[in-house]
């Protein structure tokens, strides 16, 4: 008597059964965030004092940084991609504490896409980055911040942003399956994240910077999206160079790079988290 063999699903069927699971984890962490409204709002105070200390603090120290643009109106767009960039490190720390305390064996004992923890972490800290950038958009707007380009304009800021904190999550998921430890992990993601976005565009234009970070400031990423953001909030003046009086870049120039820097880090770091996740032990 021959024994029967189960079909395997297409790939259509597996990619369905990833995103239904992918959902459900996604819901038992945002249920987390919201029986522990702690967590949030600790993670509110960090960008709340970026936007004090250098709005009120360091406000004449960069006084005609860029002419005919308030610094405020300069600073908030790359506080927004900041904040974005440093709340995916939330995805490494609560994958590492879910490994500590057994939580991913018990994952993968469960018949379960895969992929569905990592989903699930990412996509309930998308939720969780648009809720602080809504949250970032109304102190922006407390300390003099205001969006010029209108509110199609002000919506591709906050997908840009939101898009960002996706792409960072991932890396950070990586970055916590690869060390596993918790507070190794914090040490490491922090290590990373802090000259990324403080060697770039984010606070200061690249053309104050020394001449040996300059060509570094100006090639990375956060660059792109920090002046995507600024473009889409403020208009061409916001990427003039005051020297020469020339825009630096056009809009399609900026969506063009910020969209494949974030396509080439998500088609890096995606299989690569998932890959490690797989190889669990």
């Amino acid at each position: 008597m021959s024994a029967v063999v189960a079909a395997r699903p297409s790939l259509g069927t597996r990619i369905s059964y990833a995103f239904n699971d992918g959902l459900l984890v996604a819901w038992r962490n945002l249920l987390g965030i919201s029986r522990v409204p702690t967590v949030l709002v600790f993670e509110l105070v960090q960008p709340i004092m970026f936007v004090l200390l250098f709005r009120f603090v360091y406000e004449n120290a960069f006084v005609g940084v860029l002419p005919g643009v308030d610094y405020v109106q300069f600073l908030m767009p790359g506080i927004f991609v900041q904040n974005a960039i440093f709340g995916s490190t939330a995805t490494a720390i609560g994958l590492a504490e879910d490994l500590k305390k057994g939580l991913i064996d018990r994952f993968r004992s469960l018949p379960m896409a895969r992929s569905a923890v990592l989903i699930g972490r990412t996509t309930a800290d998308l939720v969780k980055n648009f809720l602080l950038v809504v949250v970032m958009v109304v102190i922006g707007y407390i300390v003099g911040f205001r969006f010029e380009e209108g509110l199609l304009a002000a919506l591709g800021v906050v997908v840009l942003v939101v898009a960002v904190g996706f792409t960072f999550s991932w890396i950070s998921a990586t970055i916590g399956l690869a060390i596993k430890q918790v507070e190794a992990v914090q040490a490491a993601i922090f290590t990373l994240i802090f000259p990324i976005v403080f060697v770039s565009a984010a606070f200061v234009p690249v053309m104050g910077m020394s001449e040996v970070l300059q060509p570094v400031a100006e090639h990375n990423p956060v660059t792109y999206w920090c002046n995507l953001a600024r473009y889409l909030s403020l208009g061409e003046v916001a990427v003039t160079d005051p020297a020469t009086g020339e825009v630096a870049y056009s809009l399609q120039e900026l969506v063009f790079r910020s969209t494949l820097w974030i396509a080439i880090l998500l088609g890096i770091f995606v299989p690569l988290s998932i890959r490690l996740y797989r190889k669990l032990t």
